[in-house]
């Protein structure tokens, strides 16, 4: 599997993002793209320690039995279950909101492992470095198949 880490395997992500456009339409789900490329950045933030996140006890029990089975599979399943903090409605500058993605993304492949500030997932619990660089690449491929790219 491609690291986030790494800066060719982030290239691949950010020309498909430039693939995009404002026209953009999902093959399934409720976002628009703009939404989408909003939604793509929590999760960084979360890592990043930008966005603090708590989840209650029986959650990160789940969280905790489902962890190594969606880290063995190769993508997320469509309609896949969104945390209510990640959740986008509002209407958003398309160049603006993929430029920040896009940004986000870089500081992966520059900073490496010292761009994640929490090894704590708030559903999945601890995580190594390799599970965030997993989770973030299967996130990120799982949304940018939703548009088409």
């Amino acid at each position: 599997m491609s690291s986030i880490y790494n800066k060719e395997d982030n290239e691949i992500i950010i020309s498909r993002i430039n693939n995009l456009s404002p026209e953009s339409k999902a093959k399934w789900g409720k976002m628009t793209v703009g939404q989408m490329l909003s939604h793509c950045q929590a999760p960084i933030d979360f890592a990043f320690g930008k966005t603090p996140m708590k989840v209650n006890f029986l959650l990160r029990l789940l969280g905790k039995m489902v962890k190594g089975k969606m880290l063995k599979s190769k993508e997320f399943k469509k309609n896949s279950p969104t945390a209510p903090a990640f959740i986008r409605t509002g209407n958003y500058d398309f160049e603006q909101t993929k430029d920040e993605l896009i940004q986000k993304i870089s500081v992966f492949s520059e900073l490496g492992l010292k761009a994640i500030k929490t090894t704590t997932h708030p559903f999945f619990g601890e995580m190594t470095y390799d599970e965030w660089s997993q989770l973030h690449t299967m996130h990120l491929d799982h949304h940018l198949r939703q548009f088409g790219v």
